[in-house]
């Protein structure tokens, strides 16, 4: 834990940041403390100071403190930067020269997907996803990717808030039925949306894991509309999708 006596006051509150992003769920003051070891007062201080300029929010019960938009936009953006131009980048772009689909980089973000990356196919049917755009996680494959491998409790606070809305036909919509299915994806490696986000639109991801016993914060993923490529071919690039994982999994290190 870095000396926050021997800290300037702005890195110490960086160094706070840290801790939750790090503990991964909101914090009270004493489970702030005792993460850092500071001493009460001085955490109580910068837990308010990061509160009033947006970094942090409380939670509605007002003991705990979240990350707050704010500051997930900010990383979001940082990964963003570093993933246009670099080996990521140049990494995602050959796996859509050799598969001839569309191809992207996701992560985690609230109770969303968020695009990192994505390079679109060559053909004129496309469906343009920016940097920075955010689907749903309990009907993308990315999503459903990530939320298979979130901590139990993590997973099920997430749920237990998330409306399943339709989108399409094929939408899981039912408690039961997405559990069921993101066990099979921790069971199997790998997720799929077979036209659940869009219609006529599928989908295989993989996992971006920085190593065997990190989380799966990250996934890249195929997308092609079901005329130019069934679920079923789609799979077929399993391998090469797990390719690309490794190669920008060590990006991540």
């Amino acid at each position: 834990m870095p000396d926050s006596a021997a800290t300037a006051p702005g890195l110490r509150l960086f160094d706070l940041l840290e801790i939750l992003v790090r503990e991964a769920r909101p914090l009270s003051l004493a489970e702030a403390v005792a993460a850092s070891g500071w001493p009460k007062p001085s955490v109580h201080r910068q837990l308010a100071q990061l509160e009033s300029a947006g970094l942090l929010a409380r939670e509605p019960d007002g003991r705990r403190y979240a990350l707050a938009p704010r500051t997930r936009r900010l990383a979001e953006d940082v990964l963003a930067a570093c993933t246009q131009q670099g080996v990521r980048h140049a990494v995602l772009r050959q796996l859509v020269t050799d598969i001839g689909e569309s191809c992207n980089f996701t992560a985690l973000s609230g109770a969303e997907v968020v695009y990192l990356d994505r390079i679109e196919s060559a053909f004129p049917l496309q469906l343009n996803l920016r940097p920075g755009t955010r689907v749903p996680l309990h009907c993308s494959a990315s999503g459903k990717l990530i939320l298979a491998h979130l901590p139990a409790a993590q997973r099920r606070s997430l749920l237990e808030g998330l409306p399943l809305a339709r989108h399409t036909a094929a939408t899981l919509t039912g408690r039961a039925a997405l559990e069921e299915e993101l066990a099979r994806i921790r069971r199997q490696g790998w997720a799929v949306d077979a036209e659940e986000f869009v219609e006529g639109l599928v989908c295989v991801a993989v996992p971006v894991r920085a190593g065997p016993a990190r989380p799966v914060r990250c996934a890249v993923a195929l997308q092609a509309p079901v005329a130019r490529m069934a679920l079923a071919q789609a799979l077929e690039q399993l391998p090469r999708l797990h390719e690309a994982a490794r190669a920008l999994a060590r990006t991540l290190d």
